[in-house]
């Protein structure tokens, strides 16, 4: 829904983004922190949360979102669970390698892939993960 009703940001080099873009970044933190408190049950929440995803958003956005989603949280999933560091790390680790691919499929099946609008996806999404690596003990 935030991509689809709330407005963009403009950025320099006739960039724009969704607010909803911010927002992604923080859910892959929440899921890997869902996991630590539940376990495998994340991967439940997970389905129902592609499941809402496909649901409310608007029909242009709602394919992309939900496979953009899905996959890019698995992998999050996978390299949270494989990656036997330190939690503030496995959050850095486990988003570094989910949002490119989150936003490379969020932006291919739209038909607007561009590689300056990839980064500042990419970056964005990263921030939720570098704030939590930063203040996580």
């Amino acid at each position: 829904m935030a991509f689809a009703y709330l407005p963009m940001i403009e950025l320099p080099f006739d960039q724009r983004i969704p607010i909803g873009t911010l927002l992604v970044g923080f859910i892959f933190v929440i899921r890997d922190y869902a996991q630590r408190e539940i376990g495998s049950r994340v991967y439940a929440a997970m389905l129902i949360g592609v499941v809402l995803s496909y649901i409310m958003a608007d029909p242009f956005v709602a394919m992309a979102s939900a496979v953009a989603f899905g996959v890019s949280e698995l992998i999050d999933a996978i390299v949270y669970t494989y990656t036997k560091r330190p939690m503030r790390e496995r959050v850095l680790i486990s988003s570094a390698a989910s949002t490119p691919i989150d936003s490379t499929i969020f932006l291919l099946v739209l038909g607007f892939f561009d590689w300056i609008g990839l980064v500042v996806m990419v970056v964005v999404k990263m921030l939720g993960a570098v704030i939590v690596w930063k203040i996580a003990k």
